[in-house]
């Protein structure tokens, strides 16, 4: 790692505490400044604390899968770097419907090769334009404790709820407080439309 006056921050977003444990060890013995979250909804906490140099994030993981949660930081932060480490695929090309940068197969790499990725990811950050806003940007979750993350399309920010019903509802985005309209369906969370705010 190239010295600089404050470390590489990395999160770490994965639903296996021991992976999570062990993988924060060996990044910061290689220097880096660790940040973990077990799943992808306590990622979008995470980032809404603080942003990290580069993200590795697990696929299949409950209440937010990384999906989800990588569709939501390519759209919001597209120039952080992210690498996915995950059983879903084989091989080292990154599928076709997985919004990172590299792909390592769980128990199909050498630690060496994941700290090489991540330094050549570091020092050439990707060359993304920053995608527009629009109306699918809405991500939907209720994890184990009944919470409800929502992001605004128009401005791309999470915000919690704290209870939604079902059928149509109707809530204010934290920051820029447009109306952001989604139906509950059968305790499927889908987006339906974005109303702009009454002046």
């Amino acid at each position: 790692m190239s010295t600089r006056p404050f470390p590489y921050r990395v999160l770490v977003v994965d639903d296996d505490p021991l992976l999570r444990e062990l993988g924060s060890a060996l990044l910061e013995n290689q220097g880096y400044e660790v940040r973990c979250a077990e799943d992808g909804f306590e990622g979008l906490a995470a980032l809404k604390q603080s942003l990290p140099d580069i993200i590795i994030s697990d696929l299949r993981m409950p209440n937010m899968s990384g999906f989800e949660f990588l569709s939501v930081v390519r759209r919001r932060f597209p120039l952080i770097p992210v690498i996915v480490i995950s059983g879903e695929f084989i091989g080292l090309a990154v599928p076709d419907s997985v919004l990172a940068d590299a792909f390592f197969p769980k128990a199909g790499y050498k630690m060496t090769e994941l700290f090489s990725k991540m330094e050549d990811l570091l020092h050439e950050l990707p060359a993304r334009p920053r995608t527009e806003s629009h109306g699918n940007a809405a991500v939907w979750v209720r994890n184990g404790k009944g919470r409800i993350a929502v992001t605004c399309p128009e401005c791309l920010r999470t915000f919690p709820l704290e209870s939604a019903i079902t059928g149509v509802n109707i809530a204010e985005c934290d920051f820029c407080s447009s109306k952001v309209r989604f139906e509950i369906i059968d305790n499927v969370h889908r987006f339906v439309s974005v109303a702009k705010p009454e002046i």
